[in-house]
């Protein structure tokens, strides 16, 4: 087993200078921490991967394919692999739990 503190990763991620920290990774799943500041501009492109973003703090939208819609803390957002998407107007900084399946590249 493996276990992660949420604490521990945030600080893996302020240290890393990085706005995505990787903390797992095995053939079926990757997983990390993506934060981005408020006013940010999200550089996302698609993925390869289906993905699922949890979001642990911070408001925001968030756009996939031509749908568009506000964020909050508790939501859950799946989006299939090669669809485009973004967070945008982020008002609140953002701290997302992200899985990739399968790993990511």
């Amino acid at each position: 087993m493996q276990a992660f503190a949420l604490n521990d990763l945030l600080a893996a991620r302020t240290d890393s200078g990085k706005l995505y920290h990787e903390f797992l990774r095995v053939p079926a799943l990757s997983a990390g921490i993506y934060g981005l500041a408020a006013g940010a501009v999200d550089r996302q492109s698609p993925h390869d991967q289906d993905e699922i973003y949890y979001v642990i703090s911070g408001r925001a939208h968030f756009r996939a394919g031509d749908e568009d819609r506000p964020i909050q803390p508790g939501d859950t957002l799946y989006v299939a692999a090669q669809v485009p998407h973004k967070f945008h107007t982020i008002t609140e900084e953002l701290t997302l739990l992200v899985f990739f399946a399968p790993a990511e590249g």
